[in-house]
């Protein structure tokens, strides 16, 4: 792997793993086409562990102050009944909640995720099936409700959205909005929520593959990984900024589109033999 590689799919990395794409998908796609076979499968992990801590900082430094103030509730009023607990806290529990899906599941299915299922076939499928469900979710879903009105059973089925993303080519925050879409929640709101209910999952999943496999990173490599996981942070923080304000307006069409599109690609290329 070269250095404009390893900066290449660092952006990669930054640019979608916060849009409802799939960034998994879109790493792998690219590591394809590029061709990186000097590397073995756990160097490429170690890699790819580690520029995902860029955008794993920019979704905390991003949510910090919210993420101070739900913790700060929850310690205050978390242990009280329901009804008396702060709206934060509400919110800290309903993470802690929707985060157990993709962790129970995450852990019993991980050897069927991370040797069956991530192949570019399941990927150019489920790229256009969860796309066509997103668009689906984004024209039906009536949109009206708020943050504020999630509950027990809207958090989980959150949760179960995002656990989803186990099957490469889905996108973790792709999964959560589409289910946050169909309760009727607005685009703002359920992707919000979504960023919020990934960090506990994505901290925990991306320092243990760290923790795993920094070991198998090649040491001439280590300049450009240090560079690509700066890239992944600022491309990544700049992609949760421009989304969220995007969607005060605008639509998940576009992404939709783009799902479909290199999902299309990819199914007729593998036909073809090309990759």
């Amino acid at each position: 792997m070269t250095f404009f590689e390893a900066i290449l799919l660092g952006l990669i990395q930054g640019l979608t793993e916060f849009l409802p794409i799939s960034s998994s998908a879109h790493v792998q796609i690219a590591q394809e086409l590029m061709g990186l076979s000097e590397l073995s499968k756990p160097q490429l992990t170690a890699f790819i562990a580690t520029i995902q801590i860029g955008t794993e900082a920019a979704v905390v430094i991003y949510f910090f102050r919210t993420i101070v103030e739900i913790l700060g509730s929850w310690f205050r009023t978390g242990f009280r009944r329901w009804s008396d607990q702060e709206q934060n806290a509400k919110l800290g529990w309903l993470i802690i909640i929707g985060t157990l899906p993709i962790a129970i599941l995450g852990l019993t299915f991980r050897d069927v995720v991370e040797n069956d299922v991530r192949q570019l076939w399941v990927i150019g499928i489920t790229l256009i099936v969860f796309g066509l469900l997103l668009g689906l979710a984004d024209v039906l879903g009536k949109k009206r409700k708020a943050i504020t009105d999630l509950n027990l059973k809207s958090g989980l089925a959150f949760g179960f959205g995002q656990a989803l993303a186990l099957v490469p080519g889905v996108s973790r925050s792709g999964g959560s909005i589409t289910v946050g879409l169909m309760l009727g929640f607005s685009r703002e709101a359920a992707a919000r929520y979504s960023f919020l209910l990934a960090i506990p999952a994505v901290l925990a999943a991306g320092f243990y593959q760290f923790y795993e496999s920094f070991g198998q990173l090649p040491q001439d490599l280590l300049l450009g990984t240090i560079v690509a996981t700066l890239v992944s942070f600022v491309s990544g923080y700049a992609v949760i900024a421009w989304l969220l304000k995007y969607l005060e307006k605008g639509s998940f069409m576009p992404f939709v589109i783009w799902r479909v599109g290199v999902g299309s690609i990819l199914l007729i290329a593998l036909a073809l033999g090309a990759i």
